[in-house]
């Protein structure tokens, strides 16, 4: 009997084992989806500043002064989007 309760805790043990190693593997996954998706994201917003500096030639003013700026243009902007350009919500 004894024997029999060793099999079951090694076995319980072993299954322990895979469990830990999946949850590593799916904690490594989900780490590397989140630094991918923030990747992304900080290259588009350099793209998006870059282009921002160069079109409207503010690449003197500081953030908050950036900021200003663009709060001038924002209403007219936001009523006057073309269709294209909307969110999908927007669109429908």
């Amino acid at each position: 009997m004894s024997s029999y309760i060793q099999r079951l805790n090694q076995q319980k043990q072993k299954l322990q084992e895979k469990i830990n190693h999946e949850e590593r593997i799916i904690k490594q996954q989900t780490y590397l989806q989140r630094s991918k998706e923030r990747k992304a994201r900080t290259r588009r917003l350099i793209q998006k500043g870059a282009l921002l500096e160069k079109y409207f030639e503010i690449d003197n003013l500081s953030v908050a002064e950036t900021e200003d700026f663009l709060k001038q243009f924002s209403g007219y902007v936001k009523a006057h989007k073309l269709e294209k350009y909307r969110k999908k919500e927007e669109s429908h």
